[in-house]
């Protein structure tokens, strides 16, 4: 037989929690329950986690082709041909 154990979290948090644990005769938690607003909520800012990581990558790459064609411009490196790089794609 299950049992729901109900988990008020206090604290600075963005979302009001609260959390219902399944456990099962011997009381060892196997489940969480959360409120489909909470869920809502805990998607949507995982969606921007990943827009900020997408994003980051990005200006890291440009930054990195950046810094290559100013050491080319400086005759320290040799940049592949356009056809070289579309091969590789």
């Amino acid at each position: 037989m299950l049992k729901l154990n109900r988990l008020s979290l206090q604290g600075k948090t963005i979302l009001d929690m609260n959390l219902q644990f399944v456990t099962d005769n011997n009381g060892h938690k196997n489940a969480v329950l959360v409120p489909f607003r909470t869920w809502e909520k805990i998607q949507k800012d995982l969606e921007e986690l990943e827009h900020l990581r997408d994003k980051k990558t990005f200006f890291s790459d440009l930054q990195e082709a950046i810094e290559e064609v100013k050491l080319a411009k400086e005759g320290k490196i040799k940049l592949q041909s356009a056809k070289d790089f579309l091969n590789e794609l």
